[in-house]
């Protein structure tokens, strides 16, 4: 049986190219999860929190906050892992420029941590008997 074909704005691909593409990321996000301890924390991180979301029965609103806060963090440690493997591979000695590269993406990381942490602390913080208001 022929590969089903479907058409892109680039022409025609079969279906079985466009599914191995997904391999591909599963590939990348496996690597970033063996070898970056930043991303095992923040998928364990996110584990527990949405395991909490679980427990303290979120609504759809604290959901769609809590889910971009987490996908957030994972998708910033993704780009400053592979920012960092590029600027390893075209700069494998030191460069200043190729430290800062790193230095930006990983302060991405950090405003983006810090963001989820705060939707965190606004979402179930309340529901632990602490009054957020003044």
């Amino acid at each position: 049986m022929e590969d089903q074909k479907f058409v892109s704005p680039q022409g025609q691909h079969s279906l079985k190219k466009f599914l191995k593409g997904f391999t591909y990321a599963f590939k990348g996000i496996q690597y970033a999860f063996k070898t970056q301890i930043n991303f095992k924390f923040h998928t364990t991180a996110g584990v527990f929190t949405i395991l909490a979301g679980y427990y303290f029965n979120l609504n759809t609103a604290e959901w769609l906050w809590i889910m971009a806060a987490v996908s957030l963090v994972l998708i910033s440690e993704l780009f400053n892992t592979a920012l960092e493997l590029l600027v390893d591979l075209v700069s494998p000695g030191y460069n200043k420029k190729a430290g800062a590269v790193k230095d930006l993406a990983s302060g991405a990381v950090l405003v983006t941590a810090v963001f989820a942490l705060a939707v965190g602390v606004i979402i179930f913080l309340p529901k632990l008997g602490v009054n957020l208001s003044p």
